[in-house]
């Protein structure tokens, strides 16, 4: 089903919840790197405990990736899906170039996520689960699923009908597909160690 023949509502709503709650992640993480900066010993409001903090991230190398805080990446890349989903509830129709960057971002984003995440586990010089980062990730899974299927959808990817048709009766399937995504990073959460899962619960319920 093209986008020509119908208005991607949905896809564009979700865009702009996602873009808001990535966007106030950021903002939060920056805020808390501006205290750490001007008070190294600070309490930030992030760190819950020992395991389950944003401190120890900001200060560290992974959390500076690019040469500035990673937090800056997000106050400005979590513009792009606010900004589309508002274009599309609007009307707008946007040509192959546009789609094709906007998936390309949103595939870096995930791919970054992704290391992040098993920076955050893994790293000898992290080993903590930071709340902002989690509440990144849990918005970045399924924008990634969903704009994937949505570029397939809507001709991006190819000009098959019966491949956009199949991307579009797929779409009901990401916040399965988002499930799922969860509980393999829960599963990954748990083999790094349980006292760090039951905090993750902790926060959860």
């Amino acid at each position: 089903m093209s986008e020509q023949r119908t208005r991607p509502v949905v896809y564009a709503v979700w865009l702009i919840i996602a873009g808001v709650i990535g966007w106030f992640a950021a903002f939060q993480l920056t805020l808390d790197k501006i205290i750490q900066a001007g008070n190294p010993g600070a309490d930030l409001s992030c760190n819950v405990s020992v395991m389950i903090q944003c401190g120890k991230n900001l200060d560290s190398w992974q959390g500076e990736l690019f040469g500035f805080p990673n937090p800056i990446l997000g106050i400005a890349g979590w513009m792009a899906p606010i900004f589309v989903g508002v274009a599309l509830l609007a009307g707008a129709r946007f040509p192959r170039w546009f789609w094709a960057t906007f998936g390309a971002g949103v595939l870096l984003a995930f791919i970054f996520v992704c290391w992040l995440i098993g920076q955050s586990l893994y790293a000898s010089n992290l080993g903590v689960l930071c709340p902002w980062c989690m509440l990144t990730w849990s918005v970045t899974i399924p924008t990634f699923f969903a704009t994937t299927l949505h570029l397939f959808r809507n001709g991006t990817f190819t000009g098959n009908e019966k491949v956009k048709e199949r991307a579009n009766r797929l779409m009901v399937w990401v916040p399965l597909a988002t499930i799922l995504a969860y509980a393999f990073v829960i599963l990954l959460v748990q083999l790094r160690g349980l006292d760090l899962l039951g905090e993750v619960i902790g926060m959860i319920f």
